[in-house]
């Protein structure tokens, strides 16, 4: 058992809690708490963590056994260290190294099923976490993001996507202008929610090759991937609001997208 927080271990844990760079350079990241770590295919953990009283929790023993089973190693530290360890305010008690996945943007490319999200610059963790789960609901295909979004892999968004980082690709794009054009050279059309859009977004046949474009939460969309977009949307708002939230955006998109695909 680990009992202090002076374990190369224990290190490395918090600095993958804490920066970017150490899960770029270990090309892994954090899943803690129950929940997630069930979500997690065993062949992607490195290691896995329990506290002292996790050992005597009824879920401890199944959990163990899975991935003894999947030759993964289960390490026990004390309640202290893993506090420390932990990246939320009241630990459950179990936290893993994940593999980080990777796609490639043919991953999430299917032809005229084709179903993206493309984020540009959305900057908070429960946002894009958010767009992950309803992405996942709405069936996209994958969600493609810039250098600008904030970390996939950093613990908060993690936690956000409540698993669906396990099972929705992803490709993070050094070029979004050159990406976009070649999502646009595989017969998708983009779409891009704007003040200027002359049709509803219900307006629209997502029946093929779609993608939506979701900007920044302060700022929108620049002007370059406004460029990029085939046609302008609007999304009716009552009131005086001038825009909505990133997240729900999307989701009122991809599920419209959603309903056509499921409609006779």
């Amino acid at each position: 058992m680990i009992t202090s927080t002076s374990n190369q271990q224990v290190k490395t844990v918090i600095r993958l809690q804490n920066y970017a760079k150490e899960r770029k350079a270990q090309h892994a990241f954090l899943a803690e708490g129950i929940r997630l770590l069930q979500e997690i295919p065993v062949k992607w953990l490195l290691k896995v963590y329990v506290s002292e009283s996790f050992c005597n929790h009824p879920q401890y023993l199944p959990l163990y056994n899975s991935y003894m089973d999947g030759g993964v190693e289960c390490i026990p530290v004390s309640d202290a260290v893993f506090k420390r360890m932990s990246g939320t305010q009241a630990p459950q008690g179990i936290l893993g190294i994940v593999r980080q996945p990777v796609y490639r943007l043919a991953d999430l490319l299917q032809g005229s099923g084709t179903h993206l999200l493309v984020l540009e610059g959305v900057q908070d963790p429960g946002n894009l976490g958010t767009i992950f789960r309803t992405g996942e609901g709405a069936g996209v295909t994958g969600v493609v993001m810039d250098a600008q979004c904030v970390d996939v892999f950093a613990p908060k968004t993690v936690r956000a996507t409540m698993g669906s980082i396990c099972r929705v690709p992803f490709y993070q794009a050094e070029d979004l202008l050159e990406t976009i054009q070649e999502i646009k050279r595989h017969q998708v059309t983009v779409y891009a929610a704007h003040i200027q859009g002359e049709q509803m977004y219900d307006a629209f046949d997502y029946r093929k090759g779609t993608a939506f474009l979701i900007g920044n939460e302060g700022n929108g969309l620049t002007q370059q991937a406004l460029g990029q977009a085939d046609a302008y949307l609007r999304i009716p708002m009552c009131g005086r609001l001038e825009s909505l939230n990133a997240a729900m955006a999307a989701g009122i998109l991809v599920y419209e997208a959603n309903r056509q695909r499921r409609s006779p």
